[in-house]
C-alpha cells in the first residue's frame, strides 16, 4: 500500500517543502530509504522501527520502502522521523490516506515515541503557510516559536500516540493560539549611558552612528570608556519592528539558539566574538552551512573589541557583507544566503602597548606603531563610516559632579530620528541613512552652492575614495536629521568629516 504526507527543510534561512513517501509491499523484508539522504536521515529507518514498537504498533516484516522527493534537495537533520513514521503507519493501514492531506510534519522521535524538538522551525512553517499548507503538527516544544505564523494550524505533539489518535479521529489535539509580540515591550538593562562620565565627543559620534546605523570604530588608550560605551549602544536602539523579528528569530531558529518559551527575538542583538574566532564562525559556513556572527548580529549591533587582535584575513572577510548586507556562502550541493545587516562597531588600541602618543607611558617605535595599525587594511577602513579617537579622561571628568545623560534620554532622540529617515527611505525597502544607494544619494542629500563647494575641497584635500565620499554625506545627512534639518549644511559636512580619521587614509598612522 501507498502512502505520502509533506514535511520541510531548511535551505540557508529558507524553508522547502520535502514529500515523504512510503510503499509497503509483499517480498523480502526490508527497509529501504532513498532520496538524497545524509547519514542521519539513513538512520531514522532504526529510531523509526523502534519508536513504532514501543509505541504499541505492530509493523509485519514487509518490503517497505521510503522516498523523499524532490531527489536533488540533499536531506539533512531528524526532522523526518515523524513523517516517516506516520507515512508507514499509514501505508500498513493504521491511519487513513485520506486523512493526511494538507498535512505538513516535522519532528524527531526518541527510542520510546516521545517526539523531541528541532531547529529550523519557523522558516519551514513561514514557507509552509505562504505554499497553502493548512496544519502542521511539530514537537510541544517547538509550537511557541511557530504559533507567531498566522494563517495554519500549528499542533503540538509530546508523542506519537498524541499523532495517531488526531489523524484517527480519537482524542482531537487544540490547535495553538496565533501570537502576537507585545506592544511597546521594554527593554530592560542593567547599563545605562549616565555610568559614562566625560566624552562628550564619544557620545555624540555614537548617537550619530546609531541614529543613521552607521559603522563606528573607537580608538584610544585602555580604560577610556570605549567598551563601555559599545556596551550601551542596545540601550539607545529603538524596539524591533514585528518583520525585523521574525528575520531574526528565523537565523536564531536555524542555528538552535532560540528559547523554547519565548519563541520569538524581542531585543536587537549585541554579539561580541571573541578575537580567536574562526572565518566560518564569524561569516558561516562549515559542511553544511549555517548563519555565523554576523548574521546573528543581523537588524542589531556586532562588536569586536580589540580589533587588531584578530586575524588580518578574518577582518577582511567582512568587507562583502558590510558592503552587501547579506552572505553567500556556496558548496557543492548549492549556494546559501544569510542576511547580515548588522551595524559593525569596533574597538582598538593606537600601539601595540595601547598608550600613544603618551611618549611617558608609550615606548613603541613609529615603525612599531605604523606595523600595528596596518594589520587593518585601507579597504576595510573605507567601509567603516565614523572613527573617533577616545582621548584618555582626566581627573575632573571621572569624579566631577557634572550630570549625564540617561539612555533614555539618548533613545527618544534616535527614535525620532530614525523615524524621519523611514518616512523617506520607506518607499525605496530601506530604513537607514548607512543603506541608501549610490544612485538615490544625490537626491536625499541635495547640496546648495557653498556646501558642494566645501564637498569638493574636502575631497581633493583629503584624498577621499569615491566609497569614503559617499559615506560621508550619509553620515552628514544623518547629523541634518538630527536637527530635523531637510538641507544638508556646511556644519554637518565638517562634522561627519571630524568622524572619519583622515589621517588613516595617508599611511601615516595616528598624527
Amino acid at each position: 500500500m501507498y502512502s505520502k504526507i509533506l514535511s520541510g527543510t531548511l535551505h540557508g534561512v529558507e524553508g522547502r517543502l520535502i514529500t515523504v513517501e512510503a510503499d509497503v509491499s509483499e517480498g523480502l523484508p526490508v527497509f529501504n530509504m532513498v532520496g538524497f539522504l545524509a547519514s542521519e536521515v539513513r538512520e531514522a529507518s532504526d529510531r523509526v522501527r523502534t519508536a513504532l514498537k514501543n509505541s504499541g504498533y505492530q509493523i509485519p516484516p514487509k518490503r517497505i520502502t521510503i522516498n523523499l522527493s524532490p531527489a536533488d534537495v540533499r536531506k539533512e537533520g531528524s526532522v523526518y522521523d515523524l513523517p516517516i513514521s506516520i507515512a508507514l503507519l499509514s501505508a500498513y493501514g493504521y491511519i487513513p490516506v485520506q486523512s493526511l492531506e494538507g498535512i505538513l510534519m516535522i519532528g524527531e522521535l526518541s527510542l520510546n515515541g516521545d517526539v523531541r524538538a528541532v531547529r529550523g522551525i519557523l522558516p519551514i512553517v513561514d514557507y509552509a503557510q505562504k505554499m497553502g499548507v493548512n496544519t502542521i503538527i511539530l514537537p510541544y516544544d517547538n509550537r511557541r516559536e511557530a504559533s507567531f505564523v498566522p494563517g495554519v494550524d500549528i499542533l503540538g505533539v509530546k508523542n506519537l500516540k498524541q499523532v495517531v489518535e488526531h489523524l484517527t479521529g480519537g482524542v482531537q489535539l487544540a490547535p495553538e493560539e496565533v501570537r502576537q509580540p507585545e506592544a511597546n515591550h521594554a527593554d530592560s538593562f542593567s547599563v545605562d549611558f549616565a555610568d559614562i562620565k566625560g566624552q562628550k565627543a564619544m557620545k555624540r559620534a555614537t548617537e550619530i552612528a546609531v541614529s543613521g546605523m552607521h559603522n563606528i570604530l573607537y580608538l584610544g588608550p585602555p580604560g577610556a570608556g570605549k567598551s563601555m560605551a559599545a556596551k550601551r549602544i542596545p540601550t539607545i536602539m529603538p524596539e524591533l519592528s514585528y518583520q525585523e523579528s521574525i528575520g531574526l528569530t528565523k537565523i536564531y531558529s536555524v542555528n538552535g539558539l532560540l528559547d523554547s518559551e519565548e519563541g520569538l527575538i524581542r531585543r536587537r542583538p549585541f554579539r561580541t566574538p571573541h578575537h580567536s574566532i574562526t572565518g566560518h564562525a564569524l561569516i558561516g559556513g562549515g559542511k553544511i552551512p549555517k548563519p555565523g556572527e554576523i548574521s546573528l548580529a543581523h537588524h542589531g549591533v556586532l562588536f569586536l573589541d580589540e580589533f587588531l587582535e584578530f586575524q588580518k584575513n578574518i577582518i577582511e572577510m567582512m568587507r562583502q557583507p558590510l558592503e552587501d548586507g547579506k552572505i553567500t556562502i556556496s558548496r557543492l550541493q548549492g549556494s546559501y544566503t544569510f542576511p547580515c545587516e548588522f551595524m559593525l562597531v569596533a574597538a582598538m588600541n593606537p600601539c601595540p602597548c595601547g598608550y600613544y602618543p603618551d611618549l611617558k607611558r608609550c615606548h613603541c617605535t613609529r615603525p612599531q606603531v605604523d606595523r600595528y595599525l596596518k594589520k587593518v587594511s585601507e579597504p576595510m577602513l573605507d567601509r567603516i563610516d565614523m572613527n573617533i579617537s577616545v582621548k584618555k579622561m582626566n581627573y575632573e571628568e571621572l569624579y566631577g559632579q557634572e550630570k549625564t545623560e540617561s539612555s533614555e534620554t539618548i533613545k527618544k532622540r534616535v527614535t525620532a530620528t530614525q523615524a524621519i529617515q523611514q518616512r523617506r527611505l520607506e518607499p525605496y525597502g530601506i530604513r537607514f541613512n548607512s543603506q541608501i544607494p549610490v544612485n538615490l544619494l544625490d537626491g536625499f542629500c541635495q547640496l546648495g552652492k557653498e556646501e558642494d563647494q566645501l564637498r569638493r575641497e574636502v575631497f581633493e584635500q583629503y584624498n577621499l575614495s569615491a566609497r569614503g565620499a559617499s559615506k560621508l554625506l550619509k553620515v552628514a545627512r544623518t547629523i541634518a536629521d538630527m536637527e530635523a534639518s531637510e538641507a544638508v549644511k556646511c556644519s554637518h559636512i565638517l562634522e561627519a568629516l571630524s568622524y572619519r580619521m583622515p589621517e588613516f587614509y595617508q599611511g601615516g598612522g595616528v598624527q
